[in-house]
This record gives C-alpha cells, structure tokens and sequence, in this order.
C-alpha cells in the first residue's frame, strides 16, 4: 500500500513496545506509535513524544509529498485527536493547515477563516456532542471532507457515539466518517486521497 508501519501501542506492555521499536530501530527506519501511554514512552529513546496526541515518532519520517490538507475542529476539547492527526500527516510528510475553536457555537468563526482552506486537497473535521459542524463544512467547503467523531460532550453524547451517529446521519452530500477519536485513521484516509489528486 506505501504506507510505513504505524504501532498502535494501547493494549501492549512497555516491553512488547520497546521491542517493535527497536526492530525498526536495528532497521533504521522511522517508525510512528499512536496511543502511547506515558510509562511507555519514558522507556522508550531518541523518539519525539506528544503528550497530548499520544504520539511517539522514531525519525526519519517519509519524505515530503505534494498536496496539503485541512484540519478543523469544532472546540479545544477536540485537539488531542486533531494533534493525533496533525502528527500522523507530518510523519507521512503530508502539509497540513489547522483552524481549531470553530465549531457552530460561533459559527462566525469558521467563516472568518474558510479562505484558510483554500490550497488543501481534503479536509478532517473533528467535532464531539452533535458534530454539527462536520455537515456545515461539508455544505461550505468544495474538497473531500472527512468528519471524526470525538468523544467530547455530556450525558447523551454517550463518549462519542452521539456524534458519530450524527455525522452518519448527514445530508451533506459525500462526507464521509470515520470511527470516534480516530484521528490516525483520518489522516491516512486523506493520505490516499492525496495519491489520487497528487
């Protein structure tokens, strides 16, 4: 597929991390770990650990390629997906434009900064409650939009699933969805849009 090996690091124990990172290691390849926990990332050298995306990066990463896309989030409380996100693209050595804190509870802010999208071939929603803002995008922007459901919001917003069913449930025409909080998976969605338009 072209894509590098990302390691998903929920789940497995710091050794069992230490040794797949040492593998690409020995191999001088770059490798990317999504959803690593502090402890593992202590253990863990010579690497770049984002603390709030979850992120460690073993460089070098994959060499810079044509094309940008647009990352959007409806509030703060979206950042760590959108960083899993931002982090991912960078080691793919994708380009990306983030505009955060524009979701429709002041929706003046997304239209101050729409023209921000201007040069991106597809853009990542990340929006948590009821996602509206995935659709709005979806109705104002011209490129491929990709909403992520985020876990944010209360009571019946159920970690997500609210969102997730909401974005689903659009009439935007063609957006598509990806799983709650998966902001890797987003990131290589665009990535493959990107071979095609490239």
């Amino acid at each position: 597929m072209g894509f590098p090996e990302i390691v998903y690091a929920e789940g497995k124990s710091v050794s069992q991390l230490e040794r797949i990172i040492d593998a690409h290691r020995i191999a001088a390849r770059g490798v990317l770990a999504t959803r690593v926990r502090p402890e593992q990332a202590e253990a863990l050298t010579d690497g770049d650990w984002d603390e709030e995306a979850r992120t460690w990066i073993l460089p070098p990463g994959q060499p810079a390629r044509p094309g940008c896309v647009g990352l959007l989030s409806a509030g703060t409380s979206d950042r760590p997906v959108l960083a899993e996100a931002a982090n991912t693209l960078a080691f793919l050595g994708i380009a990306c434009v983030r505009v955060e804190d524009a979701g429709v509870a002041g929706p003046h802010r997304l239209h101050k900064r729409l023209n921000e999208f201007s040069t991106c071939d597809a853009v990542l929603v990340f929006a948590g409650f009821e996602a509206a803002l995935a659709s709005v995008a979806a109705a104002l922007l011209p490129q491929p939009i990709i909403g992520v459901p985020t876990s944010v919001g209360y009571g019946v917003a159920a970690e997500g699933h609210a969102a997730l069913h909401a974005m689903l449930a659009s009439c935007a025409n063609g957006l598509t969805v990806m799983n709650i909080d998966n902001g890797c998976g987003a990131a290589l969605a665009a990535a493959r849009i990107l071979r095609e338009t490239s």
